[in-house]
């Protein structure tokens, strides 16, 4: 998954202004506007930080040429697309770790039940699944101290009650922490998606108000 850190120029036209397409595309090959002009650098984890334009007549003016407001408005709607489309695919890899630290904290807390019972030397007697709303009784004999554990991609290997506690809390660990950095990425890429739409909107108007000055 890529941040969206790619060179952005592109032609969108809200600006409103009703200039000829190939003259806008013209200036976008033209201009010296680039994606390090509109973002701040990037954050630790790799993820650039939107530019707030304070001044947006002194900003335009630092352009080869002059940038047009519908050049700046294309620029920072292209980043906001990218924004939008970074934050769904943090938001999917999030869900995702919802539902798999639970299941691991599950497998890691059955398996060190069944450690116990082979300490005590006692079994277990637990239900199965045999058909849809059908189950039955069974008897665990603990003193193998084996489990089988899935490892995903239809493969299951066997581990002893040692070894499956250390594989599962180092992987509890690690999606743990994940969850917790994409948690954060998640935050800081929204916060990014309102800068742009921001400075997406101060320009839009910014436009309006230099044309009823020209027009006045």
């Amino acid at each position: 998954m890529s941040s969206p850190d790619e060179a952005v120029v592109t032609t969108d036209t809200q600006g409103g202004d009703d200039r000829d397409v190939n003259a806008l595309a013209e200036e976008a090959d033209n201009t010296s506007l680039s994606m390090e002009s509109i973002t701040d650098g990037k954050n630790e984890r790799g993820i650039p930080v939107v530019k707030f334009i304070e001044d947006i007549s002194a900003f335009a003016d630092l352009f080869t040429p002059e940038a047009s407001a519908e050049l700046l408005i294309g620029a920072f709607s292209d980043l906001f697309s990218k924004f939008k489309a970074y934050e769904q695919n943090l938001s999917q890899k999030r869900q995702t770790f919802q539902e798999k630290i639970p299941e691991i904290e599950k497998s890691l807390a059955l398996v060190s039940h069944l450690k116990k019972k082979k300490e005590k030397g006692e079994s277990v007697v637990t239900r199965y699944n045999l058909a849809d709303t059908i189950y039955t009784k069974a008897e665990l004999d603990c003193n193998a101290g084996i489990v089988n554990l899935w490892l995903g991609a239809n493969v299951m290997l066997e581990y002893t009650y040692d070894e499956a506690i250390e594989l599962l809390s180092s992987k509890l660990e690690n999606a743990k922490k994940e969850y917790e950095e994409t948690t954060k990425d998640l935050a800081f890429t929204r916060n990014q998606i309102i800068t742009a739409e921001v400075n997406i909107s101060r320009i839009y108007n910014w436009d309006i108000r230099k044309k009823r000055a020209s027009n006045s």
